[in-house]
């Protein structure tokens, strides 16, 4: 995987000018939340360790597996993004590979419709379970029982940030349809 910002392929030339501006803005924002969310693991990792060496040597921690379930959770929604953005994520290959460029193009315009309806609906279930936890404090019901506001108003966040990155990359290929073919087969 390459952690290198991703360079523009000259197809946002082919949007208006405010539409280039707001996917560059999107994939800024989440390259640098996707950078941060990187160095969770560490923090996963250090709460782990801490974990294992009062579990063998000293009492036990209550909050240790649950925080560790927290950080991963924050980890993975708010990597969604930055993934999505170095387009890293995993993919069926069974057709799609052998198709031309401007077809890939058309259908990840039609799947990425999908996907963002999708995320609207998970972000409205979101929000009103956010809502609920605010309003009423909910906690976990472990023996530590940590409120659970901060873990669903992260999610909500990363749900958010994965909303606007489909978004730009809708716009993205819409850009690379309208562009000539010769640009369009240099960016896949």
């Amino acid at each position: 995987m390459d952690s290198k910002r991703p360079a523009d392929d000259g197809s946002l030339a082919y949007l208006p000018s405010s539409l280039a501006a707001y996917v560059r803005f999107v994939e800024s924002i989440n390259y640098y939340v996707g950078r941060f969310a990187m160095y969770l693991i560490f923090v996963m990792l250090g709460i782990l360790i801490y974990s294992s060496i009062t579990k063998t040597f000293f009492l036990p921690s209550l909050w240790t597996l649950e925080m560790a379930q927290f950080i991963m959770v924050a980890y993975y929604m708010l990597g969604g993004p930055y993934s999505m953005q170095l387009n890293s994520h995993v993919r069926m290959d069974l057709l799609y590979g052998s198709w031309k460029p401007r077809t890939k193009t058309l259908v990840d315009c039609v799947t990425i419709l999908f996907l963002i309806v999708y995320l609207a609906v998970l972000l409205y279930g979101g929000l009103s379970s956010t809502s609920y936890a605010l309003e009423y404090g909910e906690r976990s019901y472990s023996a530590w029982r940590p409120y659970m506001a901060p873990i669903k108003v992260t999610m909500c966040i990363a749900i958010f940030l994965m909303l606007l990155q489909a978004t730009a990359v809708l716009l993205k290929d819409i850009a690379r349809m309208r562009a000539p073919q010769d640009i369009e087969e240099a960016s896949k």
